[in-house]
């Protein structure tokens, strides 16, 4: 590999006591997914790095966190170098040989033993299980300490703690934090962990509607997608993704996940596995809908991947699903639009309140959003007030 970065220069980089490290090093950024480009820099920096006066690390033998920044110190002000530092960090920690200090966190067999309740007894997903332990791990280190054990917690200092949450979170967020506490504190009395039942907490109303409608209406759509510049690769690509969000209503999971078999050329139609339902649905595809896509795939860095959307930035490899809504809000803020305060979300909103303005049916609609329930789909379509100006009858006129 390096003979082929450096056709010239090669001989400079296998020389010296560690050219098995530079070398492991090459082949392993190529594969991870880095340009040639990228990867010769951060090879030459690298290589600087080793070579420079005062570095004592021993050939083949495991480097400790605090030797590898001592050898990047002298570069800790460059950016490059920042972020050659990173990427000699993960290569090391992916080949076993850099020595990190291993951290015992408190309560660590505490939250083990409550991530197997989860995971066995209640079968929650990973996803929801790393949400209930990111809330018990934060109430841990809040309530309690080494001299407060949590055999020790009274309902005083669970009602302090849920007052210091109210103070950032709004109702919505509370509510499924509180749902979390519960479950924990009756996992902890049953287990003897607790000597008083700790679980009964009060827990904010919310109600279905009472949020004001997310929708945007259709003309700022047009303006948002019209205002990306679609001359450059991430142009294109983010065109793409916020364009299937509001002419599709598709999740940004969904987006995420599709790759270049879930299009048939042939038939024109598009075919989307809703990740919450898990039914299939084809969408007709139409010709503006594939010149978009095509003009993307035609541009896009790495041709041989099969997932349709690709991150813009080294390393190469499919962008996840929390990426379309950073996406969605830097092109609302370049656009200069009045939407602060939207989400990727409002596309799939706009979307179903388009489809109800043209008369298609709650069902139709809830099966296009891959939707289990009518009341889901009710959410999305939540009428505007100037909507519901026409439903009154108009008031006799008495002579």
């Amino acid at each position: 590999m390096i003979n082929s970065l450096f056709p010239r220069y090669w001989p400079r980089y296998v020389a010296g006591p560690y050219r098995m490290l530079v070398q492991d090093f090459a082949n392993w950024i190529i594969f991870s997914g880095y340009t040639r480009t990228c990867a010769k820099g951060h090879i030459r920096r690298l290589h600087e790095v080793l070579t420079s006066k005062g570095v004592k690390i021993c050939p083949g033998e495991p480097i400790s966190s605090v030797v590898l920044t001592h050898c990047f110190a002298p570069w800790e002000n460059n950016s490059y170098y920042c972020a050659t530092h990173t990427l000699t960090k993960r290569f090391l920690v992916d080949h076993h040989l850099l020595r990190l200090r291993v951290k015992t966190k408190p309560f660590e067999a505490l939250t083990t033993m409550y991530r197997l309740h989860l995971v066995d007894q209640r079968g929650l997903s990973p996803s929801t299980v790393k949400q209930h332990l990111q809330t018990i791990e934060y109430f841990l280190k809040s309530a309690c300490s080494r001299s407060h054990s949590i055999a020790r917690l009274s309902p005083i200092d669970i009602e302090h703690f849920v007052g210091r949450l109210s103070k950032h979170l709004k109702r919505q967020s509370l509510q499924h934090t509180i749902a979390h506490l519960r479950s924990f504190l009756r996992f902890c009395f049953n287990h003897g962990i607790t000597k008083q039942r700790l679980e009964m907490i009060d827990t904010p109303r919310t109600y279905r509607g009472e949020l004001p409608p997310r929708a945007l209406p259709w003309n700022l759509v047009r303006k948002l997608l019209k205002s990306i510049d679609r001359s450059s690769i991430d142009g294109c690509r983010d065109y793409a993704i916020l364009y299937l969000m509001a002419y599709y209503g598709l999740r940004p999971s969904e987006i995420a996940a599709l790759t270049v078999d879930s299009i048939n050329w042939d038939d024109r139609t598009l075919r989307i596995e809703h990740c919450k339902t898990r039914s299939l649905v084809t969408f007709p595809f139409d010709d503006r809908t594939a010149r978009i896509i095509s003009s993307y795939l035609r541009c896009r860095s790495d041709a041989t991947r099969r997932e349709i959307f690709l991150r813009v930035r080294c390393p190469s490899g499919p962008i996840k699903a929390a990426t379309i809504g950073d996406i969605y809000d830097n092109r609302a803020r370049r656009s200069g639009l009045p939407i602060v305060g939207s989400s990727a979300y409002s596309l799939r909103h706009s979307f179903a309140m388009r489809l109800l303005n043209r008369g298609v049916g709650i069902k139709t609609i809830g099966d296009l959003l891959g939707h289990h329930s009518f009341e889901s789909t009710c959410i999305y379509l939540r009428l505007h007030t100037r909507a519901l100006r026409d439903v009154g009858l108009p008031l006799p006129h008495h002579g």
